[in-house]
Parts: structure tokens; sequence; C-alpha cells
């Protein structure tokens, strides 16, 4: 059966026992101020972490690997069904066309968690999502780069919808992880560092130099099955949207997002081989 503006259509994920969907498109009145709705993470899949958040300007930006594979989580935070279009390096996840508020998404029920693992390539398989160079991003290689380095979400209240307020789980903070510390920042070579009691201009001039942007690549297919279920948006407007920036560690330090490495601090020493006593020889 073919969709209708007044009858969309939309299919549910089972991944994991996490419920999702997508959608097609709706055409009803506007939903009104935006709300906090859906709770976003990336989420670093090897380690089973988030990752750590730094903000520029207020947005929030994370920092990848090249190789790394990686999700992103969403949490329905509301007592209501939810629809999340999801969009990587401007490309719609699940149709690969060039994203827009209007195109399919994931459903999410009721205080619902769900990761986003790849592209969608069918109803059983997706392409994990793995951080690579910009030019060998999935955005770059179909021919539209400018947009590469952010992960969006776009989220729709379901028409008609009245919210629960006697069906909350328990805290996020036992279903979440708890996002991981802060990656170490590299260090300068050693023979880069300044002698103690360098100007600070000095020592901020040994960050890493920024180089390739970092994409979003087409991994491995993975398992990953849907089905239709029916959706009607509230309205033609997102009720929440948000966007998350990532690029590597060394261009976020480049960029003075992410703090500079802190030169070595180790005083010399007057008499450096001082001791009190005769120590024992090395074992034979």
């Amino acid at each position: 059966m073919n969709p209708t503006p007044a009858s969309p259509l939309c299919r549910r994920l089972l991944a994991g026992g996490a419920l999702a969907a997508l959608l097609g498109t709706a055409a009803v009145p506007a939903a009104g101020a935006e709300a906090r709705l859906v709770h976003v993470e990336v989420v670093d899949r090897d380690q089973a972490q988030p990752l750590h958040v730094w903000h520029d300007h207020g947005r929030p930006v994370v920092a990848g690997r090249p190789g790394d594979r990686y999700s992103v989580r969403l949490v329905n935070d509301s007592g209501e069904r939810v629809l999340a279009v999801v969009a990587i390096d401007g490309v719609n996840v699940i149709s690969g066309e060039t994203a827009a508020v209007g195109q399919r998404g994931y459903v999410l029920a009721p205080w619902q968690r769900m990761e986003i693992t790849g592209w969608r390539k069918s109803d059983d398989e997706v392409a994990a999502f793995e951080f690579t160079s910009l030019a060998d991003s999935y955005a770059a290689r179909t021919g539209r780069p400018q947009d590469v380095g952010v992960i969006g979400v776009a989220v729709f209240r379901e028409a008609g919808s009245l919210e629960v307020s006697d069906a909350r789980p328990a805290p996020r903070a036992e279903s979440v992880a708890k996002a991981a510390p802060p990656p170490a920042v590299p260090a300068p070579p050693a023979e880069a560092r300044r002698a103690p009691g360098a100007d600070a201009a000095a020592a901020g001039s040994q960050a890493p130099v920024a180089r390739e942007r970092l994409g979003t690549g087409h991994g491995e297919r993975e398992r990953s099955v849907v089905q239709i279920v029916p959706f009607e948006r509230a309205g033609p407007r997102p009720d929440q949207r948000l966007e998350i920036r990532y690029d590597s560690l060394e261009n976020l330090v480049a960029a003075g997002i992410v703090p500079p490495p802190r030169m070595a601090t180790t005083l010399p020493h007057a008499f450096p081989a001082d001791r009190d006593f005769v120590p024992d020889p090395p074992r034979r």
C-alpha cells in the first residue's frame, strides 16, 4: 500500500529490543514552541560509552577517531510517541537523501531508548557509522562534502497524542551509560617542550596542528530488521531540533574548542645524584 498525506506510513526498527520507525510526510498545523523531548548522545560503540561533549559558543561538539564505530543514541524523555528525523553530514540516515526535516525518521515509544548504528540499506541491514577522513565520508563520496562534520536530529510529536504522566520508568542514570571522561589531549613531542617558566603564549603554540576534517564513512553491513507502522506528525515543524558537531581531537584543539595540553612542569634539581645511603646493586 502506498502512503498518502492523510495516512502516512512509517517503519519500526527492531534492534536489540529497541523500537524505531521510518516515516513518510504529513501536513497538519504547527506544533508551537520547541520542547525538550529527546536526549541525544554520540556513543563510541567499542567502548560502549557516550563521547565527551565540549561546547563551542553553546553548541555541543564531540571528538572522534578515524576507524572508530559510533552510534547515535536517542532517549525519549516524554510520555508520548515521537518521531526523530536523523541526519549525518547533511544526509538522511534512512533514505540517503540530502537531509530535510520533512523526510522519514525513527519513532520512539514513551520513555524509550534506542541506538542508530548505521545507514539503512534495506529492511534487514544497515552500513555501520564509522569516523573516517572527509574524502572517504559517505557524503563526500556522493558529491555532498559541504556539510560533513555534523549530526542533526529533528523531533516531532504525534498528532492527537497526550503525554502519559504516570508511566515514567527509572531515571535515565540507570538506563543510559554515563558520559566518558574527556579524552587525553596529545602532548607535544618532548623535544618541542619549553623550559619551565615559558610564557603561556609559547605554550599554546604547541597545540596540535589542524588536519583534514573527520566525516562519517559507509562501514560494514549489520543486521537491523524493520517493519511498517502508522505515525502522523502533529505539525510540519519540528518540536525540537538539535545539532552535534564532531571532528578529530587534534582539530578541536587547533580550533581552540578543546584546551591545549599543558606543558611539563618538572623542576630541575641542583644535586640530581644525591643519595642518603648506598643503594643495593642490580640483581644477578
